[in-house]
């Protein structure tokens, strides 16, 4: 048995190194292809192409670092070069200075990357390094300049054109399912029992963004309920004991949930196109439907209270200072301090009210100090508000939450 065990081992490892000879050449170096690459052109490199990145995947975390430091000192921008062209475009400003001076000011790894990019298949692969380069880039902010191209290039290769919706369902693929799973960053599922009652009841729904250069690969996911009513815990939304009803007896869609999918991906905005398709389509499929809001945590709360020495036991004490945290605590561009509200309030929300016991978990508790917030889409508001905020950073509140701000300002007298 140990001998046909070492002939298997044996027969194994050979087949492993006879792929990697025919994936990466033992000649020459990922630098190198780089150069053949942007030599050649993306039809004709395609197998430099592939080199790269079977080459890339070979590196350890050191000798990526080192290949990011090559994006980013060999294939930058010649300040000189550009330069020269601009002073000739002033000059003289024809379309041929202009295009000559439109290619010096593009760094040539972004050309790079298209040309990877032309190989059927490889998208993901992108996204992956890109998520390398964001972990390295913390210690070396020097790399950041080479994400600015990454970010650059995605927000054209993802943007709404070309993203896909589909409802996620019981009927979804297994890997799309167990993704979601994985993926889930905002209330824990706990395995397929859980994931079932979130998606297969007619009074629930998952809808997600594809792409099709990455199939069966979700950028992000949403989770939603529908209901009678604004719900005012997330307990309430996930019990799997609860009575079931028809869509059509519901007047409220629910967003409970919101995920992003790929850390590669980061700062590409997803979820407010995701929100604003999901809210459209479910208008029209279910007319019934009047009231679109989100039971959103509040991460960035229970910190705050810690650090000013707020702590309150007092359910209406808390939404107080919610209320309080929400509209009048802001960063140093004028915009709220916490990142949930910041994203649902520049996406056109208003926040419609403040709940207190809302999200009992662990996380909820740690986080939010158990406080949850409902932010409401009005599709007849929603433009509105988003160019206020954009303007001047300005909270659009219901009259309740309002008035909770008021009360607040009252007890600090």
């Amino acid at each position: 048995m140990n001998q046909q065990r070492s002939m298997l081992d044996a027969v194994l490892d050979t087949i492993v190194r006879v792929r990697h000879r025919g994936n990466v050449p033992n000649t020459g170096s990922i630098e190198d292809d780089c150069a053949d690459l942007l030599r050649l052109g993306a039809d004709a490199g395609k197998r430099v192409a592939k080199s790269i990145l079977a080459r890339y995947a070979a590196l350890s975390d050191d000798e990526k670092v080192i290949f990011f430091r090559f994006l980013a000192d060999s294939l930058d921008i010649d300040p000189q070069n550009l330069a020269d062209l601009a002073d000739a475009y002033d000059e003289e400003r024809s379309p041929t200075n202009l295009k000559l001076l439109q290619a010096a000011g593009e760094p040539q790894r972004q050309e790079l990357l298209r040309r990877i990019n032309a190989v059927p298949g490889v998208t993901n692969d992108i996204v992956t390094m890109r998520e390398d380069l964001l972990r390295f880039a913390r210690e070396e902010p020097d790399l950041k300049r080479v994400d600015l191209d990454f970010a650059h290039l995605f927000a054209s290769w993802f943007n709404r054109g070309f993203l896909e919706l589909q409802r996620i369902s019981w009927d979804s693929s297994a890997s799309v399912l167990a993704k979601i799973i994985a993926y889930e960053a905002v209330h824990e599922i706990n395995g397929w029992s859980d994931l079932r009652s979130r998606i297969q009841p007619s009074d629930r729904r998952c809808y997600a963004f594809f792409h099709p250069a990455m199939p069966g690969e979700p950028l992000v996911f949403t989770e939603l309920a529908l209901v009678r009513g604004v719900p005012k815990s997330v307990q309430d939304v996930l019990d799997e004991e609860r009575e079931e009803q028809s869509a059509e007896e519901a007047d409220t869609a629910v967003f409970y949930s919101i995920s992003n999918c790929q850390k590669g991906l980061h700062g590409v905005s997803f979820g407010n196109l995701l929100i604003k398709q999901v809210v459209a389509d479910l208008g029209r499929e279910l007319p019934n439907l009047k009231v679109f809001v989100t039971l959103s945590p509040l991460p960035g709360f229970g910190k705050w209270l810690e650090q000013d020495d707020q702590l309150e036991a007092e359910p209406e004490a808390i939404i107080n200072q919610a209320a309080h945290y929400l509209v009048e605590q802001k960063d140093d561009r004028g915009r709220p301090v916490d990142p949930v509200a910041r994203f649902h309030l520049a996406n056109g929300a208003q926040v419609h009210a403040i709940h207190a016991k809302a999200d009992i978990s662990p996380n909820g508790e740690q986080q939010s100090k158990g406080v949850m917030v409902n932010y409401l889409y009005d599709l007849d508001q929603v433009e509105a508000n988003q160019e206020t905020f954009a303007s001047n950073g300005h909270v659009e509140t219901s009259k309740a939450v309002r008035a909770l701000v008021t009360t607040y300002k009252k007890t600090l007298i």
